[in-house]
């Protein structure tokens, strides 16, 4: 077996459980608690007092307007100055969801506004109110349009994970990172951390492709 593939074999299956152990969980619990915090700050920025909406639309404009890997050293190596230590996995964990919050607020919103208001009128016309219009009338609505979307801004996450190995999170990339720093081999070892990135990103791009044809039945 030529050296370079010896290489890869030997490494693949690190690199592979660096990506179930770490990556996938990490880009899992940051999109899901931040597609929940994306749907509170979206209520919040539509329906709620005005002083509320200037919080939510300034973390939004803040979290927009930063890069990622800046808010990542922020709360890793910025907060322990302010006496707040975290370990790496929560700090990339908060990091992803804050910035997962606020993209998918915007997201969220234009799905709301594009349900038209006939709708509402409906669902006052009936009998309900404005939260179980929401909840019954307009969400299953704004589904279809933000579906596309948040699938798209998930498959990204999952390659943007590595940006976690700057603050020690032992994902795909740094686990590469460290194999490279004893083989001194980094074309290929980096080339392979892509293709298991290009492997992930597939898999779950099929599943988005089946979760629309679900929906479009209905």
């Amino acid at each position: 077996m030529p050296p370079w593939l010896q290489l890869i074999h030997d490494s693949f299956w690190r690199l592979f459980i660096a990506g179930l152990y770490f990556t996938l969980p990490l880009a899992l619990l940051s999109f899901f608690i931040g597609l929940i915090l994306g749907l509170l700050v979206t209520l919040i920025r539509l329906y709620s007092s005005r002083y509320l909406q200037l919080i939510a639309n300034f973390y939004v404009w803040v979290i927009r307007g930063t890069p990622l890997l800046v808010q990542l050293f922020l709360i890793f190596y910025g907060l322990p100055s302010a006496g707040i230590t975290l370990d790496a996995f929560p700090a990339a964990l908060i990091g992803f969801t804050l910035n997962i919050g606020a993209y998918s607020s915007e997201i969220i919103r234009g799905a709301i506004l594009s349900v038209p208001l006939t709708q509402w009128e409906a669902a006052w016309a009936i009998g309900m109110n404005s939260t179980q219009a929401m909840i019954r009338v307009i969400l299953p609505q704004a589904i279809f349009v933000a579906l596309p979307p948040l699938a798209n801004s998930f498959i990204s996450l999952i390659k943007d994970t590595s940006l976690a190995a700057v603050i020690t999170v032992p994902e795909i990339f740094l686990a590469a990172q460290r194999i490279v720093s004893v083989t001194y081999e980094p074309l290929i070892l980096y080339i392979e951390a892509a293709a298991i990135y290009l492997l992930y990103s597939t898999v779950l791009g099929k599943w988005q492709t089946k979760l629309e044809s679900y929906f479009l039945r209905y």
